[in-house]
């Protein structure tokens, strides 16, 4: 099953081990369960270029690792895969919200899959291993044995030993995680052990607001907070990008339900704080806008009449779930008082429309015209904004 797909810069640095020379190209990338593949073109065109024997290259994500890799390449937002077979892959994009996408998807990706007990090292010796006939294998040993010293043949002979023992250490291994895996415990009884801990990022926001016994997220009412109490005249707020891996550490400690005070020094770039909140409405499974309410919302704005289109937005608005409509309208409220401010961060309500459109609202089946949905999610944000008051008349304390 298809995970994410899309546009990204790809370059493959490594061949089982063997440094390449780094070619930046762009690739149409799939990620699947268990393994990613890399097309020239979108897949749909590269499905029909099958018949004439075109297959995409494939990468194994079994025991592969992932990492940031800014020393790698001059570009920005570049991070690396390395698989158990020694090939290493950079992959990249200039859209931060794209990159960290794709970064968690990934990632997540992996570490879903179960690991090798033996260690990235050993999961290396037995790609190898099995991927060799036993004459080769042997005939590379004994070539290795003539050519090593005689203290060394010792420890060389027992590696080969102990190798024709793999296959049998592997079934056992197998064995044993088919047995865990049927007597492993719920999810929900690991969370009421305190074993694992509910996450703020990722989490649906009808689940992160009943955690809280709250209509709008903790969290989001304290990035609010700091953004109005020394963010409000920067500028370009909302539109500039904090650092990525300022904004990972800042998201690690909120998911690990730590106690979190953005007033801290390592939070006082303003952009930091800002694009946490951006990451935690970009990762909700489900937009602050339904899913459900997508076609309705993009129908209100089409009509003609001003008034019958902001009389269609309210309407939309009091039927959404409490915790939608109340982190909306804190979160509006919020970005009138940036508008109000334009004069000296230069941040108009188009510019935050086009900022906030396609984060908070988007179509559930990305298979229609996505250049005018973007156009309809901006003119969206726009108008809940300029119109705030109309809006949410109804919702005003």
């Amino acid at each position: 099953m298809v995970e994410k797909e899309g546009y990204l810069q790809k370059a493959k640095i490594a061949d089982g081990g063997k440094k390449l020379r780094k070619n930046w190209a762009t690739s149409w990338i799939v990620l699947s369960s268990g393994k990613i593949e890399f097309y020239k073109e979108s897949k749909q065109q590269a499905l029909s270029n099958m018949k004439s024997g075109y297959k995409p290259e494939s990468v194994d994500l079994y025991g592969a690792h992932i990492e940031w890799a800014k020393e790698k390449s001059s570009r920005k937002n570049v991070f690396q895969i390395t698989t158990v077979s020694g090939n290493e892959f950079l992959l990249q994009s200039d859209i931060d919200f794209i990159i960290l996408d794709w970064f968690h998807a990934i990632k997540n990706a992996i570490d879903r899959l179960p690991k090798d007990s033996t260690g990235p090292s050993r999961s290396l010796e037995l790609f190898k291993i099995q991927r060799s006939s036993s004459t080769e294998l042997l005939s590379h040993y004994d070539h290795e044995i003539k050519e090593q010293k005689p203290e060394h043949r010792r420890s060389l002979m027992f590696r080969l030993h102990h190798s024709a023992s793999d296959t049998t250490d592997k079934n056992r291994v197998k064995s044993r995680l088919k047995k865990f895996i049927t007597r492993r415990p719920s999810l929900k009884t690991l969370q009421e052990k305190g074993l694992i801990k509910d996450q703020i990022f990722g989490s649906h926001l009808h689940t992160v607001c009943d955690r809280e016994n709250s209509t709008v997220p903790g969290f989001v009412k304290q990035c609010i907070e700091a953004v109005e109490k020394r963010g409000l005249d920067v500028d370009g707020i909302y539109r500039v990008s904090g650092n990525l891996a300022t904004i990972q550490k800042l998201r690690f400690i909120v998911n690990q339900e730590e106690k979190l005070n953005l007033d801290d020094s390592q939070w006082e770039d303003i952009h930091v704080v800002t694009g946490a909140l951006k990451m935690f409405f970009r990762e909700l499974p489900e937009p602050l806008f339904p899913y459900s309410f997508f076609e309705q919302f993009v129908e209100a704005i089409k009509k003609q009449d001003s008034n019958a289109r902001i009389e269609m937005m309210k309407c939309l608005v009091q039927k959404l779930p409490p915790p939608n409509r109340d982190t909306m309208k804190v979160l509006f409220k919020h970005l009138t008082k940036i508008v109000a401010k334009a004069s000296k961060n230069l941040m108009s309500t188009q510019s935050l429309g086009i900022v906030f459109g396609p984060t908070l609202l988007r179509e559930e089946n990305e298979m229609g015209n996505m250049a005018i949905h973007m156009v309809y999610q901006n003119q969206i944000a726009e108008l809940m904004l300029s119109e705030y008051n109309k809006i949410f008349s109804s919702e005003e304390d």
